[in-house]
């Protein structure tokens, strides 16, 4: 009884100071975390009035929140009694082996630093990488994001993109349409192409610099085709290629040439009764 007395006298001392620490490391934590919040945004808000590249300014945002919020924990642990000195020393201890557990989390960071120092893809680049495809929307420490054109959002680790191919549709300015063309074998093969010439040369959407190619590229089993590749501007891609193939349909059918489907010559060889 005595004990428990001594005890209960002692709980209002230690609720005064060890409640003051525990509110004070609360204040701290939360402050800290705000302030993670503040430093990513006026760290992106920096690099971006300095017309910084958004995938560099979106990487270092985050790296800039993920080092404040540790030192936030570190001091909160602190402020709570905890020797982080002793816990630095553990955390040193147990790195190997903290590495050896997270090895696909280490991968994906330095794959992502890769991605922002190479600059194989950028924000708002459309890529096709790790089998999917999309437009890149933010490029963070451990994953990239993308749109795909459906309006569908895929995350895909960083290590994924960079351990393979990377085909990046925006980098260049410039993009070959590739059409093929298939057209009767009874079609007048001189006509048909200088009606798709005449086809190109009317497209405001067709570049005259690199030149269009049209030329018969196969004798196919039941048509000629035609490879028609002119060059467009990357943004006009898609609207050009609509554009062609419903001019081409057009113009072949007002021409009269024609479209063939697909066909078999059967011959049927009759055999003499018995």
């Amino acid at each position: 009884m005595d004990n428990i007395e001594e005890l209960m006298k002692q709980v209002p001392e230690l609720v005064a100071v060890y409640g003051l620490k525990i509110i004070l490391a609360l204040v701290i934590f939360f402050v800290g975390k705000y302030f993670s919040g503040v430093a990513k945004k006026l760290t992106e808000r920096l690099l971006n009035n300095r017309k910084v590249d958004k995938t560099v300014s979106t990487f270092v945002a985050n790296m800039a929140w993920a080092v404040v919020f540790t030192f936030t924990v570190i001091a909160t642990l602190g402020q709570v009694g905890i020797q982080t000195a002793s816990l630095v020393a553990v955390l040193g201890a147990a790195g190997l082996a903290v590495g050896l557990a997270l090895q696909g989390s280490l991968a994906n960071f330095a794959a992502g630093v890769l991605l922002v120092m190479f600059r194989p893809c950028r924000v708002g680049d459309y890529i096709e990488a790790a089998g999917v495809a999309g437009v890149v929307d933010e490029i963070t420490i451990f994953a990239t994001r993308l749109k795909s054109p459906d309006n569908k959002v895929i995350t895909v680790p960083n290590s994924a993109i960079m351990n393979g191919s990377i085909v990046n549709y925006s980098m260049m300015d410039k993009r070959r349409l590739d059409l093929t063309i298939g057209v009767s074998y009874d079609a007048d093969i001189r006509k048909t192409k200088q009606l798709l010439c005449d086809i190109l040369e009317s497209n405001d959407k067709v570049l005259k610099d690199p030149a269009y190619t049209v030329g018969v590229a196969a004798l196919g089993d039941s048509s000629v085709n035609f490879a028609v590749r002119p060059w467009v501007n990357a943004a006009d891609y898609w609207p050009a290629h609509f554009e062609l193939m419903e001019q081409i349909k057009l113009a072949l059918d007002e021409n009269g040439i024609g479209i063939p489907y697909p066909q078999m010559d059967v011959h049927i060889k009759e055999m003499p009764a018995k």
